[in-house]
């Protein structure tokens, strides 16, 4: 078994916040760092491969921030796609190795996955063509209408409106709930997503990728049979600073202290 490992790096994060997310300290070393570090020393994998943003300039952004650290891990550092995160794995799996039997995608942002989760994915893949991991969806799920509504203010808030207008005022969208959708047999799915090589391959090999939010579901586009095993509620992708805060207390790391603002008189 040769796995690739493809880690997109290419979106831009924007539910995070302004800062980079990628760049986020974990117990002193970047997020992006502590997720390739996953596979680093894995006996399976011959090849990790990170796609950056694309364009010149935000491209060399990337690699002057990480490319040295990267390429001390032993991965490589290609450019990602312009919009969708297919687009970013598509361009990898152009570097993924000749010899490569399985290629495995990784999400960036997932740095807090376990090696019992990395151990069960890995073996199972050794029989199967295609293994994702996941955890079965405990909180009751809701479908909501497409457009939130507007909730009207009370009767008593109508002379303060008269009087100050929006000042104040806390606006909340509310979305209608159209149905309750049964809970039996959905998970929640994870990465890494492995597949024998060849059938990733042809799975990004179809005309219209649109609409793919994972890879297997490019797979199972072609027909092919997915399988999924346990994953693990601590496989955290960080998308939110409160994820960020819930994967430093999985990982046991600290917050880096802020630094003290100094004033000029």
């Amino acid at each position: 078994m040769n796995v690739s490992v493809i880690i997109p790096a290419a979106g831009r994060g924007t539910r995070f916040g302004a800062s980079d997310k990628l760049n986020q300290d974990l117990g002193g070393r970047p997020l992006l760092v502590r997720t390739v570090e996953l596979f680093s020393k894995r006996e399976e994998v011959g090849q990790v491969i990170v796609a950056g943003p694309p364009g010149p300039e935000d491209y060399e952004t990337f690699r002057e921030r990480f490319a040295a650290t990267l390429s001390f891990l032993g991965a490589m550092v290609v450019e990602g796609g312009a919009a969708e995160r297919w687009e970013t794995v598509r361009n990898a799996i152009k570097a993924v190795a000749d010899d490569a039997t399985h290629i495995a995608v990784h999400d960036a942002a997932r740095p807090a996955t376990g090696n019992d989760v990395l151990n069960r994915v890995f073996e199972a893949a050794k029989s199967l063509p295609a293994v994702i991991p996941g955890v079965r969806v405990s909180a009751t799920i809701k479908r909501i209408a497409a457009e939130a509504e507007s909730v009207t203010p009370a009767e008593d808030d109508a002379i303060a409106d008269a009087i100050f207008g929006d000042a104040g005022r806390v606006n909340i969208e509310a979305m209608r709930v159209t149905e309750t959708v049964p809970r039996d047999g959905l998970m929640e799915i994870q990465t890494p997503q492995v597949f024998e090589a060849d059938l990733l391959r042809r799975a990004y090999a179809q005309p219209d990728l649109r609409g793919a939010t994972d890879d297997a579901s490019l797979v199972e586009r072609l027909g092919e049979t997915v399988h999924v095993v346990e994953g693990d509620a601590c496989n955290i992708k960080v998308t939110t600073p409160g994820d960020l805060r819930l994967v430093r207390a999985i990982l046991g790391v600290k917050a880096p202290e802020a630094r003290p603002v100094h004033k000029q008189f």
